[in-house]
């Protein structure tokens, strides 16, 4: 069996209660979906409790790329990568970058955001620019994170649009860990973790992220 998880967000909580939830689901191999753990309190601990996991497939989320390619016209999230800069070691930083933007499991088409980009991400309900985000593929499941919303449905040119959700900082109104299992099927799970301990770390990093990331733990939403 597989275990699909996106959009860890160094919440170091919500992942080992998944993982430990895992163990009874006999999970053998994982896809990790990308934005794993920076900038958060536990961007170390969030990664070397991942590269444990046997037989993993990484790809790069906009969260790795931006630690390279910091996105200058958004200045609120360069504030935030500019406090966070220098707290991870540049060879990590390096692998993180270089991880591979896609990749194929079983037939299945794992991205980030879209196969457009990784900072560009299908809504729930279909809409205008769903064949733009598609970047012409066509008749395959289409696994994609980004906008932390767990969801399943039909999309252009015979695709299946599949979102696990977010590990780690869920925006559909369920504070809940959001993730996935595939056994010839995807299936949706939801795992409860302890939300105050992650949301006070989150706090004490400070600042309006600070409260901005604990507020959207909190409540599971924006």
């Amino acid at each position: 069996m597989l275990g699909v998880l996106y959009d860890i967000h160094g919440n170091l909580p919500a992942l080992e209660r998944v993982l430990a939830e895992a163990e009874s689901v006999d999970i053998d191999r994982w896809l990790l979906g990308g934005d794993y753990g920076t900038p958060s309190p536990w961007p170390d601990e969030t990664l070397a409790r991942l590269r444990e996991l046997p037989s993993a497939t990484w790809i790069r989320g906009n969260g790795e790329r931006w630690l390279r390619e910091p996105p200058t016209d958004r200045p609120e999230v360069m504030e935030v990568y500019d406090l966070f800069r220098g707290s991870m070691a540049e060879d990590v930083v390096d692998w993180l970058f270089g991880l591979p933007p896609q990749a194929e499991l079983d037939g299945t088409l794992y991205t980030h955001g879209s196969p457009l980009a990784d900072d560009d991400s299908f809504p729930p309900q279909p809409g205008e620019d769903d064949e733009r985000l598609l970047a012409g593929v066509h008749d395959r499941t289409v696994v994609f994170g980004h906008s932390h919303l767990q969801f399943r449905r039909p999309g252009p040119n015979s695709t299946d649009l599949v979102n696990p959700g977010s590990v780690g900082m869920p925006l559909d109104g369920d504070a809940r860990a959001a993730w996935a299992t595939w056994d010839g099927d995807f299936e949706f799970r939801r795992t409860a973790y302890d939300v105050a301990r992650a949301a006070a770390a989150y706090r004490s990093m400070g600042g309006e992220f600070g409260e901005f990331a604990a507020a959207r733990i909190e409540k599971g939403s924006d």
